[in-house]
């Protein structure tokens, strides 16, 4: 059964907003790390929009090539700019103004009214080529021909800085062709090619557009002015009455002769590019429609869909797949993608991107620790400044038997790197991550997923006992039990249940808080911090868990009514004197905020996991559930922000406004996960053999 794209279109009553429209954005990404992003105003807000941002060493060293087109329409005698961009004086022109609507069909969409003459401008990027596309149609009604400048305004960094032409030591340097023009700077950076694809030449005029504003990035206390390269325009006539089609691509890579490959590996045909990339969306419906045939994939759960697909990318260091955290800015990480895999890629039907992503952390275990992140800076030298994502690993692997019972897999990759994780924490590796004599895990400061700083001092330093990473621990090793088991391995096996069994009693013992009736959030020595937080959900969600029922549901009614609002939970209950209720201003204020109020949308998962498992997944309450917990998400608050996708966080007070990245991958993958699994009663097909009947 085919599926149709999904569309999202708004009409000029909507864009004349000028202050709500430019807060939607949307995202266009390739496949290897690289994006184009703006506002549907076409007006760039923060210095990581661009039409071109390029990743050199997928999926990292992204660099802005292409910032943006603008265009200007000639009417008889009259020119009109059409295109936008602001300054701290304002926007300047006001081309946003000729707009009579956008669309997401599902690329990004602009249609623009200029004295009757109609021109339509749509951009996406060919999967796994640094390139963007940047389609237009165009229809002159009137008697006279009409002319359209498009004018490349071009850049040469790295999307984390902005430049000032007076500090340059280099100057941008122009080839011409003859469908186009090549443009490095003076010292070998990086080359962008410019080409219509119809033989229209370029018309040269080199000047600077200088101290472009970004508000988003000067709300944030970041660097937010930005000089930018126009290096001439492409030009096209309309004759009377004509409706027309014309492009422009444009390539990047470190060097011409890699630019100019990507270009000539790209089918010049427009229509039949974007074909190609409609067919690979279609694609993914389908195998999605193939794995629920009785699921009405709604236009919501569509955009869902899509949104899955751009976090999962290709990493040049390993051949294999690795996963982006969210855009614009984050890298792959290992605790967001181990977290994300299940929602991205087991409930997307795509495995094998799942052993890939496995591989790809396997790849740079060290010392019993997977990593935290890969730097966009330093390219292939991880950071490992993480307890928790080694234990979501665990969980990863049960997820891809739970969907695949691929045992064979896990034993000839992966078996041997879980043993030897367990046993580093059995003896201690880096960060002073250790099993303590209580058999439970101990580790410093900064290593839980709150993991903020100001002024160099941890905001939630968390160190001694988190809540969490001892449910994690225990669940990796039943996870070993049970494989130890089916590897015929009984005194491994054995051994990983005597040691289960002591974390479970201790666990209970130390954690369980009776006067609130939850658990504590961080255990130090004697201090037990009863600051409610969240995390505590996910010794309740998770597969093997040590509480009986009756705490698990006081635990979730607890963090129900404390901790829920629209979007997700609140990383700290707002009765706590160190709540912060908005997610604003500079670094360090966000930082102060990040886990002290702000909401994450990626919690409700686990959150209505132990919600519905308790409920025994009863239909009434799994309706409530996704009435409740995930309409608001689905429905609305994708459609808000990041156009198509779920924002990294919202703030803690209502109306809850979305801040930090537009698009986030956990944000996207646990809800989903949930919505799959738990409200839409679609189990994995093997885990009720490999689980043994171990889950409620």
């Amino acid at each position: 059964m085919k599926v149709a794209l999904p569309k999202f279109h708004l009409e000029p009553d909507v864009l004349s907003n000028v202050n709500k429209a430019i807060q939607m954005e949307w995202l266009v990404t390739n496949g290897l790390g690289g994006y184009a992003s703006s506002t549907i105003l076409g007006v760039n807000t923060r210095k990581y929009h661009g039409l071109l941002i390029a990743a050199f060493n997928p999926p990292t060293d992204r660099r802005v090539l292409l910032s943006k087109m603008d265009e200007e329409v000639q009417v008889g005698n009259k020119s009109h700019p059409i295109g936008s961009n602001e300054f701290k004086n304002g926007i300047q022109p006001e081309g946003y103004r000729f707009l009579s609507g956008f669309s997401l069909n599902p690329f990004p969409t602009y249609k623009y009214a200029v004295e009757g003459v109609q021109l339509q401008k749509t951009i996406f990027m060919p999967y796994g080529k640094n390139a963007t596309a940047v389609s237009y149609d165009i229809f002159n009604p009137h008697n006279d021909k009409v002319s359209v400048r498009i004018f490349p305004l071009i850049n040469c960094r790295h999307f984390h800085s902005v430049i000032n032409k007076d500090k340059l030591d280099w100057e941008f340097i122009q080839k011409f062709f003859e469908q186009g023009v090549i443009i490095h700077p003076s010292v070998p950076l990086s080359t962008i090619i410019l080409s219509s694809g119809d033989g229209q030449n370029f018309v040269e005029k080199r000047e600077w557009i200088e101290r472009m504003f970004f508000r988003v990035d000067d709300a944030r206390g970041d660097s937010c002015q930005d000089d930018v390269f126009q290096p001439g325009w492409f030009e096209f006539n309309v004759a009377p009455e004509e409706k027309k089609k014309f492009f422009v691509v444009a390539t990047a890579g470190k060097t011409d002769d890699e630019a100019k490959n990507v270009l000539s590996s790209i089918c010049m045909d427009i229509d039949a590019l974007r074909d190609q990339e409609l067919n690979w969306r279609k694609g993914l419906f389908a195998k999605f429609q193939e794995q629920y045939i009785d699921i009405k994939i709604e236009d919501w759960l569509k955009w869902l869909i899509l949104a899955t697909d751009s976090f999962i990318v290709n990493r040049k260091s390993t051949k294999t797949r690795s996963m982006i955290a969210g855009y614009p800015w984050f890298e792959d990480w290992g605790r967001d993608s181990l977290i994300s895999l299940p929602g991205l890629t087991l409930v997307t039907g795509r495995f094998d991107d799942a052993k890939q992503i496995l591989l790809t952390f396997k790849r740079y275990y060290r010392r019993g620790n997977i990593p935290n992140r890969f730097p966009d800076y330093t390219g292939e030298n991880p950071d490992y400044n993480t307890v928790d994502a080694t234990l979501w690993y665990f969980n990863a692997v049960l997820q891809y038997l739970k969907y695949t019972g691929d045992h064979d897999f896990v034993r000839k990759q992966l078996w041997s790197l879980l043993m030897s994780i367990i046993q580093y924490h059995r003896q201690g590796t880096m960060h002073h991550i250790r099993l303590g004599d209580d058999g439970l895990i101990e580790h410093g400061p900064q290593l839980t997923w709150m993991d903020a700083m100001v002024n160099n001092e941890f905001v939630t330093p968390r160190n001694g006992k988190a809540v969490e990473i001892q449910a994690l621990w225990y669940n990796a090793l039943r996870t070993m039990e049970m494989l130890a088991t089916r590897f015929n391995q009984k005194e491994q096996a054995e051994e990983y249940s005597v040691m289960a069994e002591k974390t479970r009693k201790s666990f209970l013992e130390k954690f369980w808080n009776p006067q609130m009736g939850c658990l504590f959030d961080v255990i130090h020595g004697e201090h037990r911090d009863a600051s409610l937080r969240p995390n505590q959900v996910i010794a309740v969600a998770l597969d093997f868990f040590m509480l009986d029922k009756t705490m698990s549901e006081k635990i979730v009614e607890t963090v129900w009514k404390k901790l829920f609002v629209t979007y997700g939970l609140k990383t700290l209950s707002d009765d706590n004197s160190q709540y912060i209720g908005k997610y604003l201003g500079d670094w360090n204020h966000r930082n102060k905020a990040y886990h002290n109020g702000t909401v994450w949308a990626w919690l409700l998962g686990p959150f209505i996991t132990a919600f519905l498992k308790l409920k025994n997944h009863e239909k009434h309450w799994r309706v409530f559930a996704l009435n409740t917990f995930l309409q608001p998400l689905f429905e609305k608050e994708i459609f808000q922000a990041g156009l198509g996708t779920i924002s990294e966080v919202f703030d803690g007070n209502p109306p809850h406004t979305p801040r930090g990245c537009i698009a986030q991958a956990w944000s996207v993958a646990e809800p989903l996960r949930a919505f799959m699994e738990d409200v839409m009663l679609k189990r994995p097909p093997y885990e009720r053999k490999i689980l043994g009947g171990s889950s409620v």
